[in-house]
């Protein structure tokens, strides 16, 4: 039997966005897998939606939004405790290709040792543009990039390689990773949880895997929208949370020495649009996130039969 996989959506309105990844997740060729909707306190009657077109999804409400961490972890608890081999984490906003997850599992099932795979993701709307393949971990005024990030493919990232961290809108992740590692940290109520799970995953042994072949387009930030304040908070907060724990000094030092160019340079962008407020929300976001209590992640994720 091929391994069992619960494909758990994440969404918080977006009616119409999340009717439209579920009928495209529908279509996918892998043979063992369930669709989980975490409707993360949604306010637009998408659970009422979603339940009377898919009656099939398990749907799992929180009554108020739990942010993207917390929301995630609703979904990875049910399905550890239902005893699935694999957990794909997904974005509402996203298409994919029909063979996707089958290949990310093809990718997994290559070597224990790889904890999370990615696939290749395209913008939705250019949809031969990369928007990520895999992702890099670097300490400045945003501590992470995607690889690839706005190029025509022409098959420079047709590898499967081991890279830094994988973006959450969609990552396929082993079992017994989740409950060696631990959740998502609910500290970061928005941006980087994925990039601080895969480092906390690779201290831990395991290998982050981008999989060339599986493919999906994404809808980049259709639920936080572009930049504004209130996105641009929640993610200098992330960033802030994130270098306390994992920085060291010269890395420190990189992220003061580019976020010091970055404030300025942001708000003289942003003037002529009269959104500079937003540049201003993400330094208050940063110094939120260096005074928030800087608590230890979630730890071992085993259900309490398996204890």
């Amino acid at each position: 039997m091929p391994p069992r996989v619960a494909a758990i959506v994440l969404a918080y309105n977006g009616r119409e966005v999340t009717l439209q990844a579920l009928r495209s997740l529908r279509r996918m060729t892998y043979p063992s897998f369930d669709l989980v909707v975490v409707d993360n306190g949604s306010t637009d009657g998408s659970a009422a939606a979603i339940g009377g077109a898919f009656p099939e999804v398990a749907l799992l409400r929180a009554e108020a939004n739990l942010g993207a961490a917390g929301g995630a972890n609703l979904g990875i608890r049910w399905a550890l405790e239902r005893g699935y081999d694999y957990l794909l984490l997904l974005n509402n906003d996203i298409e994919v290709d029909p063979r996707m997850l089958e290949e990310l599992v093809a990718a997994a099932e290559g070597d224990s040792r790889i904890g999370a795979v990615g696939p290749k993701a395209y913008y939705h709307g250019d949809p031969e543009r990369i928007w990520s393949a895999g992702g890099r971990i670097r300490f400045r005024e945003a501590v992470t990039r995607e690889r690839g990030q706005g190029e025509i493919d022409r098959g420079q990232y047709d590898r499967d390689v081991e890279v830094d961290y994988l973006n959450g809108c969609a990552v396929l992740v082993r079992r017994r990773a989740f409950e060696e590692v631990g959740l998502w940290d609910p500290l970061f109520h928005l941006a980087v949880e994925d990039a601080d799970w895969c480092l906390r995953a690779r201290r831990a042994g395991y290998r982050c895997l981008y999989a060339h072949r599986a493919r999906l387009w994404h809808m980049v930030s259709h639920t936080t929208g572009p930049y504004r304040a209130a996105k641009t908070y929640q993610t200098g907060r992330s960033t802030a949370i994130f270098v306390r724990r994992h920085a060291g000094l010269a890395q420190w030092a990189s992220f003061l020495l580019f976020y010091a160019a970055a404030f300025p340079a942001a708000y003289l962008r942003e003037l002529p649009r009269r959104n500079q407020g937003a540049a201003v929300a993400k330094l208050r976001g940063v110094l939120a996130g260096f005074r928030v209590p800087l608590t230890a992640p979630p730890g071992a994720a085993r259900p309490a039969a398996a204890r």
